[in-house]
Parts: structure tokens; sequence; C-alpha cells
């Protein structure tokens, strides 16, 4: 028998065992209220077929046993991950790593282990995620969504049941236990929060009254001396944002081959911990079929593409959390006035079990705008005193809709049905662009954000709101007076948010490009303008990877009779923007003198980051000083122009002193590490896998490189020795009329992050060579792949 009627009867003989499954008992109909406190059983059970790089392709017969294989499968692969997620969201941290042990930052910002239990646990002993889930939709989960869920749980539980933890970052851990279906609806929570309550864990679980005493972990980080609350607040959402980013871009039909759309997709996200991506295809015959990457814990694709639609996400410049001062009553500061009437905030008493030692129990405070928060990281602090205190308002803490959402984008046909799907108003925090088989593009700001229009914003800003935001977008509203709520739009789901018809769009423009900057410039030729500050800038500076995306995909739409392959060339130009823009000048100043030699080698240098570049290691180090060093307006010779925002400022100004110094400290810093000055990138810019060192391409944040990397100096080490965000799952979609999406992924840390797995390094070795995955999307690819391997993964 030949290798391909082998692996046809394996993939026969595994929709044989989906269409055996369907005659099993039918699963008993399940009160998602009353599956919270156990694990969820019932017979469930999916088709789950491996191609190469471990790539699951999950079958089953309804949302339920779709979830279960989802569930399963992910388990496999990041068994280690999901646990500790979930004992996350339970507040079993301090229990099993220690009080004063630090998350890994995916799921809140929270500084100690301590601080995520008592958010976490007071989220649940509250009963929060329940009552979320019990609201009917569209305002909760719908009954699909929650049958994903139950069927996820039921599908991790089986695989701890049948499998042992092979990976040595959770065997034998007494955290790796079966989950509560509770526990994937928390999970879901926490990625909604991220970017309102979630910032501000520290500060919620710390804020106490005037006078009460100082207790272990309650006292925020102290503030950065002499900065102002503007730029302490835009300081704030800068280092929030920093391990989150991404590039996507959509082509219309014009600017194509063949008049179909084109989609890049490169989120830049951690590469480790709960923020990882994991790819897969999901698939109930007749009803959905999709594939793509999902963050893990999440039953749903987060982006990916079906047969004739494709999507991204870019993290939004939206601020999805607002504050509210509050004026507190003279003789208890446990009581804030509203309209001249009396409230008292709600007390929260959490007990925190510790691990080696007494429970930890303590109190937070919460008001009608939210929880009361006494500072924003080390950047706002927010004192608490007699006569004022503040809130928090975060609008997604009543957000479980992000799954249908991406349900709907599951089942969308093209970038119309991506905008119905988008009228759930599940997205917290991201950007999307798509595109699709019949040449349509799209970007939208559509996100959960507060209602803070500019007007209202105006006439309730506190002095210290004035400041915060038109700096940060910051809005800090008289929590005091009754006409400074927020609202309601006829179109939005719930009180209190911006409805669908307020977001930024773009349609069926030849390109619609966002790199985490405002949606001002989505297409440079078509600004769009008329959004409220909240959503982010108009007229202002770019960053320079937001200017180098629009040069190169404004280049390409010009170009036109675009194809798959383009897109896969723009991943990997690994230009260097940063460069363009300096050298001409920086060369000019040093032809004599001591920095000769290293200007020499930047002149010979490709400006680019390929593995092979010889002095682009040098130009990121001096880079790095530079604009950490000194200011932009110093920075350069021509100034930002709003009228032509994507090619100023320009032309580096040498005069700065700052120039000559970071050059000659970058200079020095190779030497001393034993680098030459014109070593390759790759030498110096790896990540280990099982002891085999594998160079790395592209470049940071500042050099404005497409295809992000943030690694980690350690010259002693060898240099860039690990990387710990980045270019993440990374899609090039189109369709050539045929049934068959054209599309070629690369998930650059692989799908496991067990070192014994052998999906720990394989597409991270792809990633090193800038080499691509040929997507399986059709039946037919899926029965050829010469590493097909059938599962019946089944409750027993």
């Amino acid at each position: 028998m030949s290798l391909r009627t082998r692996t046809r009867s394996f993939a026969v003989a595994g929709l044989a065992l989906l269409t055996a499954a369907g005659t099993l008992a039918p699963t008993a109909a399940a009160d998602p209220r009353g599956q919270e406190k156990r694990p969820s059983h019932g017979g469930l059970s999916a088709v789950v077929r491996y191609t190469e790089y471990g790539i699951p392709h999950i079958l089953a017969k309804d949302y339920a046993n779709l979830g279960f294989g989802n569930g399963w499968a992910q388990t496999g692969d990041q068994v280690c991950t999901l646990a500790e997620g979930f004992a996350t969201v339970r507040g079993e941290r301090s229990r099993y790593f220690g009080a004063d042990g630090r998350p890994d930052g995916s799921l809140s910002s929270a500084s100690t282990n301590l601080a995520s239990d008592l958010y976490f646990r007071g989220v649940r002993d509250s009963g929060t995620v329940a009552r979320l889930v019990a609201r009917p939709a569209p305002a909760g989960p719908s009954r699909q969504v929650q049958e994903l869920m139950r069927g996820f749980v039921a599908g991790y539980n089986a695989w701890l049941k049948q499998n042992r933890v092979s990976d040595p970052a959770c065997k034998g851990a007494p955290w790796v236990r079966p989950a509560a279906v509770e526990d994937i609806h928390a999970l879901s929570y926490a990625f909604a929060v991220l970017g309102g309550q979630g910032r501000g864990v520290d500060g919620i679980t710390a804020a106490r009254p005037p006078g009460s005493p100082t207790v272990r972990g309650a006292a925020p980080r102290a503030a950065d001396g002499g900065v102002g609350p503007g730029e302490a607040a835009r300081r704030f959402f800068d280092t929030s944002d920093a391990a989150m980013g991404s590039n996507a871009v959509a082509f219309n039909g014009a600017t194509t081959g063949n008049g179909r759309g084109l989609l890049l997709g490169n989120p830049h996200y951690p590469w480790s911990g709960g923020r990882r991506f994991w790819q897969s295809q999901q698939t109930i015959p007749g009803e959905l079929n999709v594939t793509g990457g999902s963050l893990l814990g999440a039953a749903t694709v987060s982006i990916g593409h079906t047969a004739r639609v494709a999507w991204s996400h870019t993290v939004a410049t939206g601020v999805p959390m607002n504050l509210h001062q509050l004026t507190l009553d003279a003789a208890d500061p446990t009581v804030y006035v509203v309209d001249g009437r009396p409230e008292r905030m709600t007390r929260r008493t959490v007990t925190v079990p510790v691990k080696d030692g007494a429970p930890v129990t303590r109190t937070q405070w919460w008001t009608r705008y939210g929880p009361v928060v006494t500072g924003l990281g080390a950047q706002l602090p927010l004192p608490w005193t007699t006569t004022t205190a503040y809130a928090l308002n975060d609008p997604n803490a009543t957000n479980l809709r992000a799954g249908d959402t991406a349900l709907g984008f599951s089942r969308a046909r093209d970038v119309a049905g991506i905008q119905r799907a988008l009228r759930t108003q599940g997205l917290p925090w991201v950007n999307t662009i798509a595109a699709d088989s019949r040449g349509g593009s799209l970007f939208t700001q559509s996100q959960v954000l507060p209602r803070l229009t500019d007007e209202l914003v105006g006439r309730c800003s506190t002095p210290m709101g004035k400041v915060t935001y038109p700096a940060a977008g910051m809005a800090v509203l008289d929590g005091a007076r009754g006409d400074c709520a927020l609202g309601r739009d006829a179109d939005a789901v719930e009180p209190g948010i911006f409805g669908p018809s307020r977001m930024p769009a773009l349609r069926d423009a030849p390109y619609a490009e966002n790199s985490n900057d405002s949606a001002w410039l989505a297409n440079a030729d078509r600004p769009l303008t008329g959004y409220e500050r909240v959503f982010g800038t108009l007229g202002t500076p770019r960053t320079m990877r937001t200017r180098g995306a629009v040069e190169d995909v404004a280049a390409m739409a010009g170009k036109g009779r675009l194809t798959v392959g383009d897109l896969q060339k723009q991943q990997f130009a690994n230009r260097v923007p940063a460069a363009d823009l300096a050298l001409p000048e920086l060369l000019k100043s040093c032809t004599t003198g001591e920095l000769a030699e290293a200007c020499a080698v930047l002149a010979k240098w490709d400006r680019r980051t390929d593995t092979g570049s010889r002095g682009a290691l040098l130009f990121d180090r001096f880079w790095r000083r530079l604009s950490a060093a000194v200011p932009a307006e110093r920075l350069w010779k021509v100034p930002f122009s709003a009228a032509d925002p994507v090619r100023t400022p320009n032309t580096l100004n040498t005069a700065e002193p700052g120039v000559a110094s970071a050059l000659a400290a970058a200079v020095a810093e190779l030497r001393a590490a034993g680098i030459a000055l014109d070593a390759p990138l790759g030498a110096h810019q790896f990540v280990v896998r099982n002891g085999k060192r594998l160079p790395v391409p592209g470049g940071t944040e500042s050099l404005g490189v497409w295809n992000k990397v943030e690694p980690v100096w350690n010259p002693a080490g060898g240099g860039y020795t690990e990387v710990t965000t980045g270019s993440s799952y990374i899609q090039a979609v189109g369709w050539d009329g045929g049934p068959c999406p054209v599309a070629r992924t690369l998930l650059t840390y692989g799908q496991s992050s067990n070192p014994d797995s052998p999906h720990y390094r394989d597409q991270t070795e792809l990633f090193s060579g800038e080499k691509w995955v040929t997507s399986r999307f059709c039946e037919r690819d899926i029965l050829t792949s010469p590493k097909l391997r059938v599962v019946w993964a089944r409750e027993r």
C-alpha cells in the first residue's frame, strides 16, 4: 500500500469515527450556571487530523464537540500555559507560586501574585462572570459560544485524564488539575479587561481609605519624579502596550493581479506565556469552516481566514477606560457624593490562600463607576485623601461578547460580513483589517470604548483630566455630577459605549493598513477624520514603523498586480526606515576621526535586518541609544508636518551632541563584548532551542522594521539571546478563483512550548530561514498531507 493510499485510509477512518460519534447518546442540555461548579461531562468527541508542523484540523458535528476537539488539541500542545492561566483566574497563584512571585503579565499588569489573586478572586467571589454569562445575547454570550466553552473545558479535562504531562514546566505540579466552565469564561473576562481594570490591578487591590494601616503589598510604586499628569498618562499607556503591537494590510481588487483581495497579518505578541497564539482549523460540516491563530484558552479563531474572507487585528490606540474623580463625604472617606446625595462605597472583602503562610484578607472598594484605584502603575499615582478618590470605569467589565464576534468572523463570506460581526461589539482593544475574494478591503477601529465625546469631556473634566485627555486620551470626569454620565448611542449593545456607527472605518480603499497608530492614516490618500479623541489622535507624528509601513504598502498598491508572493516579500523585506532617514547625514559627518571605521561599516550596510546583514547590529545599538537620549524635536532638522506625515520629520541633526556620543557608545559596547562592528546580525541576534542557535531576522520598534522582534540584549551571552515579543502568527492570504484560498502561514515560535515536543522549534527554524507553511484548508489538501495523523478524541 502506498503512503498516499494509507493516508487516505486513515482520513476516511477518522471521518467514519466522526459519523459513529453522531450515534452516541446526545449530550444533555447544559445550564451554564449549573456547569460552573464542576468539570463538564457528556460523551463529547471530535476527529483531529494533524498535518505538517502539528497543525490540527478539528472536525466535529456541532459546537460543543468542536469546542471539545479544540480544548483537547490545545491542551496537548500547551497544557502548562493553560493550567497556569486557570490557576491565575481562580486566584490561586499565591497558593502555588508564593505571594511575592510575579505573574507573566499575560492576564493583567499585576506586579505580584498576591495582587493578581486579590483581583481575580474578588471577581470570582462577586459572581461577576456568572452574571455576564447569564445575560441573554447579544449582551451576553450566545448559546453557540457557551457550547464551545463547555466543550473546550471537557476537552481539556479529558486530555488531562487520558495523558501524562511531560512538559518539565508543570510535570507533576499540583496546580495542573481539571477545570470548570467558569474558569474558561473567567479567562475570557481577563482578556476583555486587559486594557482597563487589568491595567489597574495593583492600584485596585492596594486602595485603602486614608488613615488605614499599611499592609503587605498595598502601596503602589512611587511615581517618576518631576513628570506632569499628561506625560505620566502618556507613559502609562506606552508602557502598558509595550509587549503588544502588530501590522496588517488589506489590498483591494484594483491593486491585485486578479481583482481579488489580499491580506497580510503580522501581529506582534509575546513569544511565551498566556498571550501566545496557537494554530488550528475548525470545521462543522455545512455550518463552519475557519482556520487561523487563537489566543491560548480561546475556543474560537482570533485571526484567520475562511474560504472567502481573511482578517487580522492590530492593537488600537483607543483608551478603553476612564477615571471619575470622587468628592468624598467630610465625615467618611468611604462615602462619595453625586448631585449632593451621599452614596456609600461597596466593600469587597477577599481572602487569598498563600503558600507556606497564613491566608491574606484584603478589602477592595467599589462605586457606581467601578473600583477605587490609587494608582495606574508607577506613572500615574491617584492618592485617596479625606476629600478625593478616583474610580476606574472599564466598559469591558461587562463584555463577554468577544467569542460571538470571533464566531461571526468565522461565518463571514466577505468584508461586509466582518462588519456585521463587529456589531456584536465584543472586541475590547483591537482594530480589524480584512480582505475578501470579491476584491473588498476593510479597516475599522471597532473596539469597546467608554462613550467619551469631546463635548462631554470638555464640560466634565477635572483639572487633571484637562491635561491627561488631550495628552493621552485618558478622561478624568467629575464623579459628583450626574450630568457627566456617559449616556448611550442608539445602536450600542449597552449603555456607556460608542455604537458601531461611531467607529472609524475605511471600505474598499486600494490599501488599508495599520501599525498601531491611530486610524488617521489607514490610507495616506484617504485619511480618516471626525472621531473623538478617545479613539486616538489626528494630525500628529506617526511612529517609525507606521511611516515605513505606509511607504511600503502605498508603493505596492501603486505597482499593482499584487499576489500572495508580494505579501511574503513584504513580511521579510526587513527594511530599516530609520536608517534611510538618518544615514545620509550621519555618513557625511564622520568620514574622519575615531568614528570613521563605524561609518565605513554603516556605508556598506544594506539597511536591512536580515540575519546576514553586516552593520545592522551596530546601527541598532546606536539607534536605541540615540532615540532614548534625544527628544524627537531635537533629532531632526526638518520637523513634522501634518501635510506630509509620512515623510516628516527627516534629515538627522548631526549638530546635536547626542548623535556622535550615541555612536561612540555603541562602538565601545560592541568592542567590549568582542563583537565585530561588521558582524552579521544573525550571529548575535538569535534564540536557542534544544541547544541549537537559530538566527532571528527583524528589528526593534524604534527602527521601524515591519518584521518586528524585541530580543533581550545579553552581550556576555553573545548578543540578543532571546525574543520576548514580536512577529507571531503571520498569514498571507489571497484567492485565485478556485475553491481553496491561496494562503501561507507562520507561527514563529511553533505550536508547543514543551521543549520535548517536535513542534517546539520547527516553525522557529522556518522563521529563522524566512520560510512559510503552505496552508492546508481544503479537504483534498488535508487528506494528501504526507504527515497526516488522525486522532479520535473523546470522553471516556
